[in-house]
């Protein structure tokens, strides 16, 4: 059986001060941010190109992602990709077989999906995505 292929379908970086990063990523980039309160863990939602559509004005093949506030206490605070999966638990037993360590049990985010960090063979923390599916 072979292994499916899973997109990158968001990004995530730490930010040190909320207003400055947002500031940076619409001056520099003209990036659209949005700061969710404490109930989503302060995340700031960054979308970097409208949706991927044939529409006139959109990008195809580009990510969004997001940026979490640093916490020195937390391993691993730097930039990270995620990555969507059809199975969630399936994917993080394939993790551990090709030899990366899954960090914890999935997150439920609400209207999201469920959500685990893992490192892979290099040392890099990275995440996967099970979709919530609609309905």
């Amino acid at each position: 059986m072979s292994t499916p292929m899973c997109p990158v379908v968001h990004f995530e970086m730490p930010y040190r001060d909320a207003a400055r990063a947002t500031r940076f990523y619409r001056e520099a980039f003209g990036w659209q941010v949005q700061q969710f309160g404490p109930e989503m863990g302060d995340y700031l939602m960054a979308t970097t190109a409208s949706e991927d559509s044939a529409e006139p004005g959109t990008k195809r093949g580009v990510i969004n992602g997001g940026l979490f506030p640093f916490q020195a206490d937390n391993p691993m605070q730097h930039p990270s990709v995620v990555i969507a999966v059809d199975d969630i638990r399936a994917a993080m037993a394939r993790v551990h077989a090709a030899g990366g360590e899954v960090m914890g049990e999935p997150m439920p985010i609400p209207g999201v999906g469920d959500y685990v960090s893992f490192v892979d063979t290099e040392g890099n923390r990275h995440s996967m995505l099970q979709p919530q599916m609609p309905g």
